[in-house]
């Protein structure tokens, strides 16, 4: 038995140390200060409990599926977003980037073995249904989600259109789980939408930060700023509930407001390619086969504009780095609730097979240096999300995710948040026992009429155009 063990623990090291150089560790552990030895003791602890599985567990267990396993549980033990995505989640990460995929609408993460959801996407089943930013999934039709991996999990939501699932939810201040049948669909995430409120006052809303965001976003400012008859005398950009997406899609929704050639965001980690230093620069948001610089098609009146962002604790990564980048440049005023705080960096590492590994690799740094992992962004005017003191400890935040990353330990103290100016608005008090359904956007609409932070942007931009044409006056 024990030669037995031996052989196996010697094919299992020889796995481990292939995937060890398929993955150029060595190449980076060269860079490091100090070439550290492989844990041998580790490896045979390792490889005798492979052994002890193969030859002991009450079912016949296949070889991919431990070697699988163990790749998927020394991914999810390092953070909440490192994870190993076999051939189909690949796939799937793939097409949802391109901004369509079946499934519900939901984006989730992890936390204490169950599914939370982060934020419901616009206009998908899973916003229809009520889903809320925070609610703890414990049930997939019949099937607990205790033990499962959130690759697993996601799998079971996504599936053809027309199919149902039936969600157990757990809210926090309801008294007994919330059960919803959803309708699987098509999910065509039209990540940008606008409206010219009224004359002068333009809305963009971003939904999540896709391949072509950036060149949605200018399509609409351009063809807002045609549509408005006169001076455009305010911007709202609406972040809530946006779960952020891709790098470049930051960068470019950043640098439609920003002078070309301002830093937008920093990346700080182990290593050279970790370290980046991302401007509003064509080179930093043109993706693809897309050549043209849409940015500089815009009018000039788009940097100029003044300016509010909204956003909430479910705007996160993408978001926040554009909410951050805009406040540092004193470019907007961020309003609404403090922010997810998803500062980190993952990269995709594809390996053979098609499939590939989702690693954080570095932290994401606001122009001035804020960290925004596990922090987010503050805004500069608080607005009350009618939650009251009751459901303030119930908002799901990266910081509350098991595991989190906090403050790299190399990094010295953080600079403080940019000094809010003294902007002489008050908030309208928040309406109180209004239907929650009202608050969101009817079929075909863009916003609802009931929208009490967009109510409450709009009403600071026009004090702002106010006192500017009373000085102008004077």
């Amino acid at each position: 038995m024990r030669n037995r063990f031996s052989q196996i623990g010697l094919i299992v090291a020889g796995v481990v140390i292939g995937v060890l150089i398929s993955l150029n560790f060595s190449a980076v552990a060269q860079k490091e200060a100090a070439l550290k030895p492989l844990p041998i003791e580790e490896l045979r602890a390792f490889t005798e409990v492979f052994g002890r599985v193969k030859s002991d567990y009450v079912d016949p267990v296949d070889d991919k599926k431990l070697i699988t396993e163990a790749i998927n549980g020394m991914l999810t033990g390092l953070d909440p977003h490192s994870a190993y995505l076999d051939q189909e989640a690949f796939r799937e990460l793939q097409v949802g980037t391109q901004g369509e995929f079946g499934g519900l609408g939901i984006e989730v993460g992890m936390e204490d073995g169950f599914v939370k959801v982060v934020a419901p996407i616009d206009d998908t089943p899973a916003a229809r249904a009520g889903i809320k930013s925070g609610d703890l999934i414990v049930k997939l039709d019949e099937t607990s989600v205790k033990g499962m991996t959130l690759n697993d999990a996601v799998k079971r939501m996504r599936g053809r259109p027309s199919t149902q699932i039936t969600l157990t939810i757990v809210r926090k201040g309801e008294p007994k789980p919330i059960v919803v049948t959803l309708t699987r669909a098509i999910i065509k995430i039209q990540s940008v939408r606008s409206k010219l409120l009224e004359p002068g006052y333009a809305y963009f809303r971003v939904s999540q930060f896709q391949e072509h965001t950036g060149e949605a976003l200018a399509k609409a400012i351009e063809t807002l700023f045609k549509q408005n008859q006169g001076a455009m005398h305010g911007i709202v950009l609406d972040l809530r509930n946006d779960p952020g997406g891709l790098l470049n899609g930051a960068v470019a929704v950043s640098a439609a407001f920003l002078p070309a050639g301002t830093l937008v965001v920093y990346t700080d980690g182990r290593t050279e390619d970790a370290r980046m230093k991302l401007h509003a620069s064509p080179e930093n948001y043109l993706r693809g086969r897309v050549k043209e610089d849409y940015i500089r098609r815009l009018p000039p009146e788009a940097k100029t504009v003044p300016m509010v962002v909204l956003v909430n604790s479910g705007s996160a990564s993408a978001s926040e780095i554009v909410a951050g980048a805009l406040q540092d440049h004193r470019r907007a005023v961020i309003m609404g609730q403090q922010t997810f705080g998803k500062g980190s960096v993952q990269t995709i590492l594809p390996l053979g097979n098609n499939t590939a590994i989702k690693l954080t690799t570095a932290r994401y740094y606001t122009p001035n240096g804020r960290s925004i992992q596990a922090r987010g962004i503050v805004p500069d005017i608080p607005l009350d999300d009618g939650g009251g003191e009751r459901t303030a400890s119930l908002k799901l935040r990266e910081a509350d995710l098991t595991k989190h990353l906090t403050d790299s330990e190399r990094r010295e103290a953080q600079p403080p948040a940019p000094a809010a100016e003294k902007y002489n608005f008050i908030p309208a008090p928040r309406p109180k026992d209004i239907d929650e359904k009202l608050l969101r956007p009817e079929p075909g609409q863009v916003v609802s009429p009931h929208d009490y932070e967009l109510n409450q942007a709009i009403a600071f931009l026009k004090t702002r155009g106010a006192a500017r044409t009373t000085a102008s006056a004077k």
